[in-house]
């Protein structure tokens, strides 16, 4: 059972563009120019108040130091579009010939595509999926199987009954409506005893900590899933210290959690029992394929859909090639991973 408490708008399907790549699916691999000459890579980091978004960007900041990368100095647009749009622009003033962005109002930047597309200008867009707009590859994870691993977590955990709170990231964004849909219809298909309270959020930890709030005051809380740990995990865990109810697992007032990021303080709530999972986003990955896939953009390659030789598989989009980097579990039972990035990010 799943309740929702604001009205999702419908979004149109994206109209179906054809794309020719007439290359190698693995990514190391590919063939083809498309005449590229090489320049300089604009870059646009979404935002920076996400701990996950901050690694982001320290990420893409050593491997454009470390690496053969030409690039100009990021720009920043604050979780807004208008300011993707004059950032775009500048960047593009400056000289930029490929562009990496991470749109998270996925709908309202078809029009730049468009233009960029006009110029022939190759667009990598990180963890988000435009709607609609020529692509050049989207970098990103399944987000549907986050919403799915989520669910299945959650759902063992508390054997098919009870209710979660569920913080759903901005449904103007692929990754909220992607993480949403597949949480709710795995819920509806397999645990159908459990209601979900699906809480819009807009990715904001004041908005989620009021709902969670809210929920509690009106009734028992058996489990949580945030969509994102790096904007909800403080919030919700000062909500949770003011109730009393950080308790461990063995207790019967815990509330199971699950998470995505793999941002280090998930990791160390995971350990000290104050929530239970998460998925980790591999912003280390994103980070540097997006780079890759820059260059080579530049250099004219170009992909086709199969498996790639960093662990991943391209899939074919309406607009454009995804290549969908692996996002594991992370519990108890494999948080000291040393290969996880939240493992390496301090190192």
């Amino acid at each position: 059972m799943r309740l929702h408490r604001t009205t999702t708008a419908v979004l149109a399907l994206a109209t179906v563009v054809a794309l020719s790549a007439s290359a190698c699916g693995r990514s190391g691999k590919s063939t083809g120019s498309a005449g590229g000459s090489g320049g300089k890579i604009g870059i646009d980091l979404p935002r920076s108040d996400s701990d996950f978004w901050n690694s982001y960007a320290k990420y893409i900041a050593g491997d454009v130091k470390s690496g053969n990368i030409s690039a100009l100095d990021p720009t920043n647009s604050s979780n807004k579009v208008d300011n993707l749009v004059a950032n775009v622009q500048s960047l593009l003033g400056e000289g930029a010939k490929a562009i990496v962005m991470a749109p998270q109002d996925t709908g309202a930047i078809a029009s730049t595509l468009e233009d960029l597309a006009s110029k022939k200008i190759p667009v990598v867009s990180v963890d988000t999926r435009p709607d609609k707009g020529q692509v050049y590859m989207v970098v990103r994870a399944d987000n549907k199987a986050y919403g799915e691993k989520a669910c299945k977590f959650l759902g063992d955990k508390l054997a098919g009954k009870g209710t979660v709170v569920e913080f759903e990231g901005d449904l103007a964004s692929i990754n909220g409506r992607d993480r949403s849909e597949a949480f709710g219809d795995c819920i509806s298909k397999n645990y159908p005893n459990i209601k979900v309270l699906a809480e819009a959020t807009e990715w904001k930890g004041d908005v989620a900590a009021a709902k969670l709030q809210d929920a509690l005051n009106q009734g028992t809380v058996n489990g949580i899933y945030m969509q994102a740990g790096g904007a909800f995990l403080a919030s919700a865990m000062s909500v949770l210290q003011q109730k009393n109810l950080i308790v461990p697992p063995t207790d019967p007032k815990h509330i199971f959690i699950v998470s995505n990021d793999g941002i280090p303080e998930e990791f160390k709530a995971i350990k000290a029992g104050q929530i239970d999972a998460t998925v980790s986003q591999p912003a280390d990955l994103y980070a540097k394929y997006g780079l890759f896939y820059a260059q080579a953009a530049l250099q004219g390659k170009t992909f086709a859909p199969g498996p790639t030789d960093h662990g991943s598989t391209i899939i074919s989009l309406p607009n454009g090639l995804e290549d969908q980097l692996p996002a594991p579990l992370v519990t108890i039972d494999n948080v000291d991973d040393p290969s996880l990035w939240g493992n390496q990010v301090s190192k």
